[in-house]
């Protein structure tokens, strides 16, 4: 989890701010109406180049270690955004802006995207992105949960109901096959989980005011920690860079540059000039994106279980994402990316 690849944003009032993919949300700027044509291409580029990850993930991890590849996929990213950030915003981070920098780059991007990346070793990218779309599940769950957090009702209890029989239903042992390993299924649980806690809980941080520089530092730690990560698994001494494949390579530059770079940088631009009710339909448009694209390139056919499953959890996301949410007691003032 995705990089890019996992669906973060509730249109709740109880939440300061729309959580990104990145966990930073757009500062109130006064800013001109966009043109349609920016708008379909900044939709474009989330709804596809998002969606695509998922695949290029499983090509990346089919000859380089998922821990190292990550990380080096995160570091590239974010060594390039860091410098355009601090020159367009001339703000200097403090140590506490990093110390936050660093939790949620490790809730968001070595514990999500890092277990995206091992899972797909042995889950179709296209199951993978269906699974990583409950985040939206979690995030509502937490927010329950969370001291002075609101109660879902209606609809959204319905939602977290079918998406999370839809979850049971790919684990569960059946006559339909296509069963999804239960381990591989359990560490994309947990990374939609930490997705989403990440997500919910990134307004109580002291992150950057600019969300270019917060996703730039987020992605410098998690790399960096990542890569720490795979040395301590042995992922070093697996690496061999003469059965590394060219298409392995490829994938890393495609995730790099548009799946961080440019997909990100749509998103930011939206998070700006969107609703965010709108920008949330990508939480069930990249499964299906993925789907298709792993049905139609990597041959990854879905069985009559996954088609079953796909219903039940798109339409909870569906159920949950477009839910007015009740609005409960105002959460302690701390200072955000926001304030």
């Amino acid at each position: 989890m995705g990089s890019p690849e996992l669906p973060v944003s509730l249109d709740a009032p109880a939440v300061k701010q729309p959580a990104s993919r990145w966990s930073m949300a757009s500062q109130d700027r006064v800013r001109p109406a966009p043109s349609r044509a920016r708008l379909v291409l900044a939709f474009a580029a989330v709804y596809i180049l998002w969606g695509s990850t998922f695949l290029a993930i499983r090509y990346a991890v089919a000859t380089l270690p998922p821990f190292l590849m990550a990380g080096a996929r995160h570091l590239i990213a974010g060594a390039v955004l860091y410098p355009l950030a601090r020159l367009r915003s001339n703000e200097r981070p403090s140590r506490a802006n990093w110390l936050a920098a660093a939790v949620m780059g490790a809730l968001l991007l070595v514990v999500g995207n890092g277990g995206v990346s091992w899972a797909e070793q042995y889950v179709p990218s296209g199951v993978t992105a269906l699974l990583v779309a409950t985040v939206s599940l979690w995030m509502v769950i937490i927010e329950w949960l969370r001291p002075g957090g609101a109660r879902p009702h209606g609809r959204v209890i319905w939602g977290l109901l079918l998406g999370f029989a839809g979850l049971a239903f790919l684990v569960s042992p059946s006559k339909l096959g296509g069963r999804v390993d239960t381990l591989s299924a359990a560490v994309l649980a947990l990374a939609a989980l930490s997705w989403a806690a990440g997500s919910v809980f990134s307004r109580r941080l002291q992150l950057p005011h600019t969300p270019l520089l917060g996703a730039a530092m987020q992605c410098l730690t998690a790399g960096a920690l990542l890569i720490l990560l795979g040395l301590a698994a042995g992922q070093g001494a697996a690496l061999h860079w003469a059965s590394v494949s060219s298409r392995s390579l490829l994938a890393l530059a495609y995730l790099i540059v548009f799946g961080s770079l440019l997909g990100f940088s749509a998103y930011t631009w939206l998070l700006g000039v969107a609703p965010p009710h709108r920008i949330a339909t990508y939480a069930y448009v990249n499964p299906i994106v993925a789907m298709l694209l792993g049905w139609a390139i990597a041959g990854e056919k879905p069985t009559l279980r996954t088609l079953l499953a796909a219903a039940g959890i798109l339409a909870a996301v569906v159920l949950v994402i477009t839910a007015r949410h009740r609005v409960g007691p105002p959460a302690a003032q701390t200072p955000t990316a926001t304030d």
